[in-house]
């Protein structure tokens, strides 16, 4: 029996940087590393998994195995575009939670995407077993039936945070780092208050 081909292959990943480096982006969405898949650019976040996962693999990946493209066999080529089918099941799955609304038919959606790729992980990668993250993404139909839209609940601006007070240059004495950041911020608070004042003349009140 003829083995499948290889899918994390080197010109996989230098076409992943590719479309990274080339494609044109709206200012807003977040940017990932250049070098995806180097060991300089570190470990991706959360949230730019998501960046990558729903905007930069599928134009890369549909480039590489979609209908057009040229494999070494006929096999391989049928072989490619199920793992491409496969992994845009989940794909879509993500990009309808990440929606800034939500509908039931979208949840519904969401759920049959879902389903789709579980059912189909063991039959294309006999290798990989199926984790308790798959199994709590399907509770995520339940969240987005009783909160709505993940965004309304998700961490990505608690990690943000956390990431900016992680590149804070301090001097290991954490006591005052802390006061300081609780100072910083009441300054900020009053700075604003005060850009926003009703009464000119109501500087003094704020100091």
């Amino acid at each position: 029996m003829q083995r499948p081909p290889q899918i994390s292959t080197p010109q996989v990943l230098a076409r992943i940087r590719e479309v990274v480096n080339d494609m044109v982006t709206p200012s807003w969405l977040e940017s990932v590393p250049r070098k995806f898949g180097d060991k300089s650019s570190g470990t991706l976040k959360a949230d730019e998994w998501r960046t990558m996962a729903t905007v930069y693999l599928p134009i890369a990946l549909i480039s590489l195995w979609g209908t057009g493209t040229i494999h070494s066999s006929s096999s391989n080529a049928i072989y490619l575009r199920a793992v491409l089918q496969h992994t845009m099941d989940l794909v879509c799955a993500v990009s309808i939670a990440c929606l800034r609304t939500m509908t039931l038919d979208r949840m519904d959606a969401y759920r049959q995407y879902l389903k789709s790729w579980a059912s189909g992980l063991k039959d294309l990668h006999p290798s990989c077993n199926h984790t308790i993250n798959g199994h709590m993404a399907f509770h995520i139909y339940d969240f987005l039936r009783l909160f709505g839209p993940a965004r309304f609940w998700w961490c990505f601006p608690f990690e943000r945070l956390i990431g900016h007070l992680q590149r804070i240059t301090h001097n290991h004495m954490h006591s005052e780092l802390e006061a300081t950041m609780s100072i910083s911020f009441l300054k900020g608070t009053r700075l604003w208050q005060w850009i926003n004042r009703l009464d000119p003349t109501g500087m003094q009140n704020l100091v």
